[in-house]
């Protein structure tokens, strides 16, 4: 999209960055603006490899959403999940599993227009706006509840969405809520931004640009602090890895973290 076409009433502010759109930006999609272009090649003069975190994670998703439908699985809930782009949650899950049902959680309006746009004929698939800093709405929410029994196993799936949660919005606490919800055989899919060895200057440069967006800043965290997101689970093989290396049959091992990028892990709640 450029400046001179006409923006749908459902953008809120086209001149402010939005990370779904700078997400999208990043997968090679076309639902941007100039400002969102603008912060994104800021991120990309600081960690020109930027575009591989967005497409690693997605291929994450894909490999966890199928890896829990081989499992079993049915009922997934997919929090902060972004524009549409390819191999959706819904996509993976039904693809896998035909009656799978799927909860997009976002509290974005560019996300939730063209997500009920797509999925607007689909009955076992809902769309809700919610916050994930007020996680008992979500879980309360009745168009959830309508489409997820918590009284048998979900998977809740928090990709990229975590590292927007400063410390003092207590995001353990937001983790520990959602899983306190789940039975036992549920699970939780996650991946988080870690700076690995990245220079402070340009860790300031990528977090400034995020700085500028409605999400507000973008936080780095710790294999050890992303770990602990995962208390009470019992991570599946391979545990916590870079996303791009996540794969069910292969065996435990400790990567080398000097390059920034996302980790992720899938727990199991027992």
């Amino acid at each position: 999209m450029t400046a001179d076409e006409r923006h749908p009433e459902w953008i809120v502010d086209p001149h402010t960055p939005n990370i779904a759109r700078m997400y999208d930006y990043y997968l090679g999609g076309k639902d941007h603006f100039a400002a969102d272009r603008a912060a994104a090649e800021r991120v990309l003069q600081a960690i020109p490899y930027a575009p591989e975190f967005a497409r690693s994670n997605r291929r994450f998703l894909s490999r966890a959403v199928t890896h829990l439908a081989a499992l079993g699985i049915r009922q997934f809930v997919d929090i902060g999940s972004g524009l549409p782009s390819q191999e959706n949650t819904h996509e993976v899950a039904q693809r896998a599993a035909p009656d799978a049902r799927v909860v997009y959680v976002d509290r974005d309006p560019v996300v939730l227009a063209h997500a009920r746009a797509l999925l607007a004929r689909d009955d076992n698939t809902t769309v809700i706006q919610a916050d994930l800093r007020e996680p008992d709405r979500i879980l309360g929410h009745p168009e959830l509840t309508a489409q997820i029994d918590f009284s048998r196993p979900v998977a809740i799936l928090l990709l990229a969405i975590l590292h927007f949660l400063p410390d003092d919005e207590n995001p353990a606490a937001v983790v520990e809520t959602l899983r306190s919800h789940l039975a036992p055989g549920s699970f939780l899919v996650l991946s988080h931004v870690h700076a690995g060895e990245v220079p402070d200057d340009l860790q300031r440069e990528v977090r400034g640009a995020y700085g500028k967006t409605a999400a507000g800043d973008i936080i780095p965290r710790t294999p050890a602090e992303i770990g602990a997101f995962f208390t009470r689970t019992k991570l599946h093989q391979p545990g916590l890895v870079p996303v791009e290396s996540w794969n069910p049959e292969a065996a435990p091992y400790v990567p080398r973290l000097t390059k920034a990028g996302l980790l992720g892990a899938i727990g199991e709640v027992v």
